[in-house]
């Protein structure tokens, strides 16, 4: 049966890292015998500019219609000024309303050669290997109402709304303990209950959960703002760190550096089973850099690993790719990231020769 994976490469470094994630794609289908239909589609900034939307609606369709959708990057500071609701990241939000992906998966493991990368000492980090998993289409990205308005007084007001209702909480926090049967068995759930009603609501719904479904799996609770420095204190004591939309946005970010680069860390974002999956490089648009091939294309082939086990059902293929990316680190590939010279390009062919 062929599988579809549709590209969306975006902009700044995306279309650079994505480049090299197709590589990848297509010599995988070669080795492992899968039919692989490959299609590509414009995204995010680049769309705006060729056809006046971030999310054109035959990439939607597109998007709908494949098994996963792999992006690069949308966003940037030459869009800045355009209306919010056209800006790349409103197609990014729009994309992942449309296609009900409710669950973010973001691993953060230290690989072993790379240990000495991190800004933590390697004693803090080597054998870091967690799952952050962020509740994704609900929260305060979301939330209504939501906007700027002017006071009576001359004064002018934001307003943002945090809202959750226990059927999104419960959801999510089904995939988290699900994972963690399958890995070390502890989900830290992470809130602010101390001083937010949705967050006492989150404990309430995730505690509940547990005790009728999943009291097998170690559950623990912590406050949001402990959860960040406990992550630079003693990361390895988290197994699944289960989180809302906007703490999961912080978080996922912070453990992406215990790992030694932004560069190296994929993304899932899942729906209900059958749905086809969407899967990113957490290190967004990288403006500064995009252009140069100096960009690291690792987290862009790990999001395709990750793509390979969630949505197109080779999870063998998933194993061998992580397993060549581990290789070609353990031999010394670096790009300038990580302190190397690799470009993006020759780092790709690194993978590749491993694989």
């Amino acid at each position: 049966m062929t599988k579809r994976l549709l590209l969306l490469p975006g902009d700044g470094i995306g279309p650079e890292v994505t480049a090299q994630a197709r590589r990848v794609a297509e010599r995988l289908a070669d080795l492992g015998r899968l039919d692989l239909a490959i299609e590509e589609r414009p995204f995010g900034g680049a769309a705006y500019e060729a056809q006046g939307a971030p999310l054109p609606a035959a990439t939607l369709e597109a998007a709908l219609a494949s098994d996963a959708v792999l992006m690069g990057a949308v966003g940037g500071p030459k869009w800045a000024a355009a209306p919010r609701d056209l800006r790349p990241e409103a197609g990014l939000l729009g994309l992942r309303r449309a296609m009900q992906v409710f669950a973010n998966l973001r691993p953060a493991i230290c690989f072993a050669p790379l240990a000495d990368a991190s800004t933590l000492k390697r004693e803090v980090v080597a054998g870091l290997d967690l799952m952050i998993v962020r509740e994704l289409t609900g929260g305060v990205y979301f939330g209504e109402p939501r906007g700027i308005a002017t006071l009576p007084n001359g004064q002018r007001r934001g307003v943002d709304t945090q809202v959750y209702t226990t059927g999104e909480i419960e959801r999510v926090a089904r995939v988290a303990f699900v994972l963690a049967r399958a890995r070390r068995n502890l989900v830290t759930s992470c809130e602010k209950s101390n001083v937010m009603e949705s967050g006492l609501l989150w404990r309430e719904v995730v505690s509940d959960l547990h005790a009728r479904e999943f009291s097998d799996v170690r559950l623990e609770h912590m406050l949001a703002d402990n959860a960040a420095m406990q992550l630079v204190r003693a990361p390895t004591q988290f197994d699944v760190i289960l989180t809302d939309n906007l703490f999961g946005d912080l978080l996922s970010d912070e453990a992406a550096q215990l790992t030694g680069s932004i560069g190296l860390l994929p993304s899932a974002a899942l729906g209900a089973p059958g749905r086809p999956g969407l899967y990113e490089p957490i290190h967004g648009s990288a403006p500064d850099i995009a252009g140069q091939g100096v960009a690291n294309p690792v987290a862009a082939i790990l999001s395709l690993e990750m793509a390979l086990r969630w949505s197109l059902g080779r999870p063998d293929l998933a194993d061998r790719l992580s397993a060549a990316v581990s290789r070609a680190l353990a031999a010394g590939a670096r790009t300038r990231d990580l302190g190397g010279a690799l470009t993006t390009a020759q780092m790709g062919e690194a993978v590749l020769a491993a694989l």
